[in-house]
């Protein structure tokens, strides 16, 4: 009332100025940022915070960065903060590993992880395994990040997913973000973490905007490592998957709620540790579970998941066997029909969530 009392008394210019009050006391809209952005951002503000952190990596400085992630960060922070290197992944991961043994906390880009191929000796005989053999005395606080998986026309050379392989190495982290808010909070946290972790981002999804609240935009905000998130609640079956596969997930869900069939999405985030406690509470309400990603069959995050759910107590609230979705069991072809074959599509989805309900 006194609110309108004051409209019947005022002018019209003071009439536009409450309502324009009243209009900014309602709750601010998210912010729509890339997840190019969100991992700048992220990078921006470690460097800030802790002056131990510096990047390394192939055309991370004066290029600012081969997909443009570390945007002015050379400009802001300089040659001994931003380092280009050599086209020499076994050397500067090496150098990356050293300093991180030496007290330093480096991020050790990859163009790809496809090249990590070159370092997989440092990555794994020297910073997954020296925490253990040196009983405790030097960790090894290094993050190790870049795109993974497939991208689009590059063939088989830059489009595989390395989730199973780096996952199956005791004494690494392995985390595995979707939207801007996981590489934001992922990407803090892998930072700030004192074991080395393998942060596998999607070339795919960098340019994609998602809206971002001022929760997730605070400096402090962190995902803790190991938890997955419910991006959908349902009650009829469970999806689980990581990185540019949720989104399919999502849009699966999508369709197949107008068919009647409510599916409860989860973002594993995380692929070690995972968080296999979230997915057998969903299974245990859902009684149905689907598993997809883009990497192979063989071995791969999705047989994992499945057989932990064997081994666990979940096993009996299946009321029909789990189904893996994945990509095609090839090196990945060159020709765009083909390519798209052998990645995991939105209608693969909805064809194993139907066979396992028995729709």
């Amino acid at each position: 009332m006194a609110a309108l009392r004051n409209i019947v008394c005022c002018g019209p210019s003071h009439v536009v100025r409450l309502l324009r009050r009243d209009f900014h006391r309602t709750a601010v809209a998210g912010l729509q940022v890339t997840v190019r952005d969100a991992l700048n951002q992220a990078l921006d503000e470690e460097l800030e915070r802790d002056e131990r952190v510096f990047l390394l990596g192939e055309e991370v400085a004066q290029y600012d960065g081969a997909y443009k992630v570390s945007r002015g960060l050379w400009k802001k922070y300089g040659d001994k903060r931003i380092i280009d290197t050599p086209i020499s992944e076994m050397g500067f991961a090496g150098i990356a590993v050293g300093a991180a043994m030496a007290g330093l906390r480096p991020i050790c880009e990859f163009m790809t992880f496809n090249f990590s191929m070159q370092a997989i000796d440092q990555v794994i005989n020297s910073a997954a395994k020296t925490h253990y053999m040196s009983a405790g005395r030097v960790p090894v606080p290094i993050v190790f990040r870049g795109p993974n998986g497939s991208s689009a026309g590059v063939a088989a050379q830059h489009s595989q997913c390395f989730a199973a392989w780096y996952g199956h190495c005791p004494g690494l982290k392995v985390v595995s973000p979707w939207n801007s808010e996981d590489a934001r909070g992922l990407l803090k946290a892998s930072i700030r973490d004192d074991n080395p972790v393998v942060m596998l981002e999607n070339e795919l999804m960098y340019g994609v905007p998602f809206e971002m609240s001022e929760e997730v935009l605070a400096k402090d905000f962190v995902i803790p490592i190991g938890k997955a998130k419910i991006e959908r609640a349902g009650t009829h079956l469970t999806l689980v998957s990581h990185s540019r596969s949720v989104g399919h997930c999502l849009e699966a869900a999508t369709v197949l709620v107008k068919e009647g069939v409510e599916c409860e999405v989860i973002n594993l985030r995380t692929i070690r540790p995972m968080d296999i406690e979230s997915i057998e509470t969903s299974l245990m309400k859902t009684n149905h579970l689907v598993t997809v990603e883009g990497g192979w069959p063989q071995f791969g995050v999705g047989a994992e998941i499945c057989a932990k759910i064997m081994e666990g107590s979940a096993f009996n609230y299946l009321d029909a066997p789990a189904i893996r979705v994945t990509g095609a069991d090839v090196p990945m072809p060159y020709a765009k029909t083909l390519e798209e074959n052998c990645i995991p599509q939105v209608k693969d989805i909805i064809f194993a969530v139907k066979k396992t309900l028995n729709i």
